[in-house]
């Protein structure tokens, strides 16, 4: 295996900001498993950018033109590289995040399917020729909507890259993206997948730096003409401010505060073996992770014995032994943020079962954590918890189920488990969420777009709308 990789920015095909560029600033990137340093990611400068941009320009023009069938080879030929790699990048995914090899691979794999499906829609996506009467002709066309910028977080590092890139480069777009800094190895690889599979240099660029300075430095150029975004919502409200001042288009991918109704029509013991395994996957670091459990009455007590029986059987440790099925948190932002909440519920009354405390002294290690009968005005109630902690509370029945789900101004993804049909009508259609589970603990999938609505944002990745989502819409009209 592999070890850990040099850094560095991708800007014209250029490998810019090695180690041995003294003139530049650098930040540390660290092992979330043991603290200790991997190595250091460069940090794009004003110099940097504006070349960035200059090549993004350059590239639209020339990608836009490129058929659907060279856009299409390269995401195929990016597919096929991502899969032979997978083991490697999944490799430095776990040092840099901490989630289990296998969760990793997973991702990997996932974007590969991704890229493959998006190879399809650069072939398929196509307008319309209205009816018109004779001499008299409209036609409804999708035209790239120009050079992108993206901005990826560290929870899933290839699979965020994977769709910043993606829809944009199906689409005949060029984009500059900027994966996490705390992340850096993983978006470079699914970067240097799509190079090496012959997309243009200028197509796809790789930068890193200060957040706030680089979102600003190219949101504010003309030259860019969309955002995308995932993250939290209020980075997201203040992207979105930026790039209205250019009337950008965006699509934002923002934070969930995900409900989970379950009924007392369930087999419990079957409903418990799914949900808890998907709370604390990737340590509860996932935008659409179920996160308020909101229980019918008569099932209460039986689901939270048998939800915090499996919480405290859950192995945490690091992402590379074998058995793990739960990594650190990512950053030591995680770990001391859910402290203050997880002290915030148990101080206005709620009920702490298990966890609640960080394991050891090494690295970003955070105890699998249940609470229940939290009381609605707590923090943790409110605010995007983002980690291994899952809150549970009962209710009396549908009504008050239903209206707990839509009580947050966040609707990214709920989950609902019952067998009665008429009830699962009845709650996909009032239930505020732009993603919704039956009976199942999954919302993503390479074909089904991917987003929120309320303050979790709008706009969709994967899917046909991820690649619409990089189009404009021109009618031309002839008589």
């Amino acid at each position: 295996m592999s070890t850990y990789p040099a850094l560095h920015m991708v800007i014209g095909g250029k490998t810019v900001g090695g180690s041995s560029d003294t003139g530049r600033a650098f930040e540390d990137v660290l092992n979330p498993a043991t603290g200790e340093v991997l190595s250091a990611v460069p940090l794009a400068n004003a110099a940097d950018l504006d070349e960035a941009l200059d090549n993004a320009a350059a590239g639209f023009r020339m990608w836009r033109s490129a058929t659907p069938e060279k856009r299409a080879a390269v995401l195929e030929g990016a597919a096929r590289l991502l899969r032979e790699r997978a083991d490697t990048i999944a490799y430095w995914l776990t040092l840099e995040q901490g989630k289990p090899l296998a969760e990793a691979r997973g991702e990997v794999m996932y974007s590969a399917m991704l890229f493959e499906f998006y190879a399809g829609e650069a072939k398929r996506t196509y307008g319309r020729t209205l009816v018109r009467p004779a001499a008299s002709r409209a036609e409804v066309r999708y035209e790239p909507v120009g050079p992108v910028a993206a901005f990826a977080p560290w929870n899933f590092p290839v699979i965020n890259v994977a769709r910043k890139v993606g829809g944009p480069i199906a689409a005949g777009c060029s984009v500059i993206v900027k994966p996490s800094e705390e992340t850096p190895a993983a978006g470079i690889a699914v970067v240097q997948a799509l190079l090496d599979a012959g997309c243009p240099p200028d197509v796809c660029q790789v930068v890193f730096g200060v957040p706030d300075t680089v979102s600003r430095h190219l949101l504010g150029s003309p030259i860019i003409r969309k955002l995308s975004f995932t993250g939290s919502t209020a980075v997201g409200k203040h992207l979105a401010k930026l790039a209205a001042e250019d009337m950008k288009r965006t699509t934002m991918e923002l934070g969930g505060h995900g409900p989970v109704l379950v009924f007392a029509d369930n087999d419990i013991d079957a409903v418990l073996d799914k949900v808890v395994a998907a709370k604390y996957r990737n340590a509860g670091q996932v935008c659409v992770s179920p996160t308020r459990f909101v229980v019918e009455a008569p099932i209460y007590e039986k689901f939270r014995a048998g939800f915090v029986e499996r919480a405290k059987a859950i192995k945490v440790g690091s992402g590379l032994e074998e058995g793990t099925q739960m990594g650190p948190m990512a950053n030591a932002r995680g770990t001391e943020g859910l402290a203050k909440k997880v002290a915030d519920a148990t101080a206005r009354g709620a009920r702490l079962h298990t966890g609640g405390e960080r394991i050891g002294n090494q690295g970003f290690f955070y105890a699998p954590t249940v609470l229940s009968d939290i009381p609605l005005d707590a923090d943790i109630m409110n605010d995007e918890p983002f980690g291994p902690v899952a809150l549970l509370n009962s209710f009396a029945g549908e009504v008050e189920m239903i209206a707990e789900a839509n009580r947050l101004p966040y609707g990214l993804a709920a989950y609902c488990w019952t067998p009665d049909t008429t009830r699962r009508s009845r709650i996909a259609e009032q239930v505020e969420a732009g993603m919704v589970s039956f009976n199942g603990a999954g919302v993503s999938a390479v074909d089904a777009p991917f987003g929120g609505v309320k303050w979790s944002g709008h706009g969709s990745e994967d899917g046909a709308e991820g690649v619409l989502a990089c189009m404009v819409v021109k009618t031309v009209h002839e008589s």
